[in-house]
């Protein structure tokens, strides 16, 4: 899928290995969650624009180099929230927006419970953060709702992808690039990605 950046970098592969692994406790969950997000976020973040500024060192003035693109995060609650926690490190000044979707276990239909946005421009790089990118269905309904609040280039950062979710979102949305730091088989009849790594937001916050 041309729209879809694979993460093939060792360390994003031994975090995810501990994160699939049903033993892993949730404080190391956490820890793992956290590295996978910051490696998948550097690759999701390579095209950002910068500008020359002037600046004076402690020996001497030279021009440097700061980011152009004025970025909005969007995790969609909650599990987004363990990826936006961890590119805060790198985008502290960012503005975040909120998206709450609940998913409804018989239909794995996500149902809008909460929202909270900033002002969008279309100058603005809006990045949605959700760990799973299981039916698509949750992106979907993202997208939608920041294309109507005028957002035009928007970027999805995921962790696990299945290709149901990434063949949807191809479809609805072919100019938006998709970054995972993993594609796996396929969704089973409960719609959660196999071998995948259960329920992220369980697993994170200790609430399974």
């Amino acid at each position: 899928m041309k729209n879809v950046t694979i993460i093939d970098h060792p360390l994003a592969h031994h975090s995810i290995t501990i994160l699939r692994d049903k033993g892993t406790l949730t404080q190391e969950f956490r820890h793992h969650a956290a590295i996978v997000s910051k490696i998948v976020a550097i690759a999701a973040t390579k095209e950002l624009k910068l500008t020359d500024k002037k600046i004076a060192t402690p020996l001497s003035p030279m021009t440097g180099r700061k980011l152009k693109d004025e970025i909005v995060l969007v995790p969609v609650l909650r599990a987004g929230l363990a990826m936006l926690f961890a590119l805060q490190d790198f985008l502290p000044g960012a503005a975040v927006g909120f998206i709450g979707l609940e998913r409804d276990e018989k239909t794995a239909i996500a149902r809008e419970y909460y929202q909270k946005l900033p002002k969008l421009l279309k100058t603005h790089t809006v990045m949605v953060l959700d760990p799973m990118l299981a039916t698509g269905g949750s992106f979907d309904d993202t997208v939608s709702v920041l294309k109507k609040k005028g957002a035009k280039h928007i970027i999805l950062v995921c962790i696990v992808a299945a290709p149901e979710g990434l063949e949807r979102l191809a479809k609805e949305y072919p100019q938006i690039v998709i970054y995972t730091a993993a594609i796996d088989r396929r969704l089973n009849g409960k719609k959660y990605i196999v071998p995948g790594l259960g329920d992220f937001g369980d697993r994170y916050f200790g609430t399974r």
